[in-house]
């Protein structure tokens, strides 16, 4: 995954708040008149003012102990205009030089123990979106991540209802997981702490908010390309031993998670979706997780059933195929190692479910794309595509796959639908003569039952 996405930084959406306003609000201005003070005062090469972040984190200090005195029970009101204050130094953390400052004030005691007491979810949404900007630099992050009681309470933050705080929590340990220095530390906390596995099931099952699904899905999916021994402890974890959530349903398994997650994106959002994609295509690199989708009970089939459809229906079937293999070649790489991996673990589900086809005639449409790209002079910069070269890899074994048992009245309807031309066949063949020739002898035979025609066509081409 492109690091840069995982460490970027957060913008307060003011906006929404306040609909009033088109942008976030402006850095305060420096009201010292004296240029030599303006000096002292700046952050850095920054234009913004030391004095005034210092005096922003004490009124904050002194609006939360003032809420406890008088009501320390109730939810904490937020003025507008110390929502907006709050909002710049949110948008300031963004500067090194300024998330370096925050530290030096001690900014991260000062936010976790507003986040503990305020019982405000814009405030506590505020606080994590600076700590989150704050842990984009290595020095930062570092000294933010060794904070013991900060750990303890980002992690049970993912349990609260609260969907822009779930979203700046999961952007946090996101951005702290991808600094090499303590994504260790962050990974033995989240090992320890069962709640994550049980409240990250709950959102991706649960949520319909799509940029709250697309950031815990990119959590989750660098979680388990970072640690596959968690990978699996979360994939062998038995829902079923868990105490239920507060609506008396109990956690669903992981894989069926990300399933509904990917239904959910499947419409709004292909980064979204190519994300659950390929941690669901992890889950297959695992012996754990090829058991779990072989299950006859297990989720394998719904997973099959919904990528086969992402393939037939969304990626597959414009008439251009060149202009969606080169616009969503990546969520094609991932879909079709899921169906391959599936496809070989579906002899134990109660209800088989062979290759369809318009799944084989996209199988050889892409490989057909591919041979006729190489080909191709004017087409010399695709040719040399890493992306569309892997995705003619794992198409051509997938057809390797298919092809190793495929039944005579298959082959038929495959003739007959127009999805095995002689062109399509004769790049099939092409794929399969050297690398996979037991496949290569099966479908040739099956083409001699049901087209010979084409198989002698194949024959010339192909000579035994």
């Amino acid at each position: 995954m492109d690091s840069g996405r995982d460490t970027e930084r957060s913008s307060s959406p003011t906006g929404i708040q306040s609909p009033e306003t088109d942008r976030n609000p402006s850095p305060p201005h420096d009201t010292n008149d004296g240029e030599g003070e303006e000096d002292l005062d700046a952050i850095g090469d920054t234009v913004y003012s030391k004095h005034w972040i210092f005096s922003t984190l004490t009124r904050l200090i002194n609006m939360v102990t003032e809420h406890l005195e008088e009501d320390s029970e109730g939810e904490m009101p937020l003025a507008d205009d110390d929502e907006e204050d709050l909002c710049r130094v949110w948008d300031m953390a963004m500067d090194k030089d300024v998330a370096g400052l925050l530290q030096e004030f001690k900014a991260t005691d000062i936010l976790l123990g507003v986040i503990a007491k305020s019982r405000c979810p814009r405030l506590t949404e505020i606080c994590v979106g600076i700590l989150g900007n704050i842990a984009c630099f290595p020095e930062t992050c570092l000294t933010l991540s060794l904070h013991e009681d900060l750990g303890v309470v980002l992690l049970l933050l993912l349990g609260e209802p609260d969907p822009p705080t779930l979203l700046e929590t999961s952007r946090l340990l996101l951005t702290c997981l991808s600094q090499k220095d303590v994504c260790s530390l962050w990974l033995q906390r989240i090992r320890e702490q069962t709640s994550v596995l049980v409240n990250l099931s709950f959102i991706m099952y649960c949520s319909t908010n799509t940029d709250l699904l697309e950031k815990v899905g990119e959590l989750v999916e660098k979680l388990f390309d970072l640690d596959e021994e968690l990978m699996k402890s979360w994939i062998t974890a038995d829902p079923s031993k868990e105490e239920e959530k507060a609506d008396g349903e109990g956690r669903q398994d992981v894989a069926s998670c990300l399933l509904e997650a990917a239904k959910q994106l499947r419409s709004e959002s292909p980064n979204g979706l190519e994300v659950y994609l390929h941690a669901l295509q992890l889950l297959t690199t695992t012996d754990e997780g090829m058991q779990t989708f072989a299950a006859p009970e297990g989720p394998g089939r719904k997973v099959w059933d919904f990528v086969c459809d992402v393939v037939c229906e969304d990626l597959c079937q414009s008439n251009d195929l060149s202009v969606v293999l080169l616009e969503q070649k990546s969520i094609l790489v991932q879909a079709f190692a899921v169906l391959q991996a599936l496809y070989r673990c579906q002899e134990q589900w109660h209800n088989r479910s062979d290759a369809s086809l318009p799944l084989i005639g996209a199988v050889l449409r892409v490989l057909q794309y591919d041979s006729e790209s190489k080909n191709n002079d004017a087409n010399e910069e695709d040719t040399k595509d890493e992306q569309l070269q892997t995705l003619a890899e794992i198409t051509a074994e997938f057809l390797a796959d298919i092809c190793a048992q495929i039944p005579k009245q298959t082959v038929a309807d495959l003739v007959k639908e127009g999805h095995l031309t002689e062109k399509t066949c004769l790049t099939a063949l092409g794929c399969l003569v050297h690398n996979y020739k037991t496949s290569f002898q099966h479908l040739q035979s099956m083409l001699s039952e049901t087209d010979p025609r084409l198989a002698d066509v194949v024959r010339e081409q192909f000579p035994v």
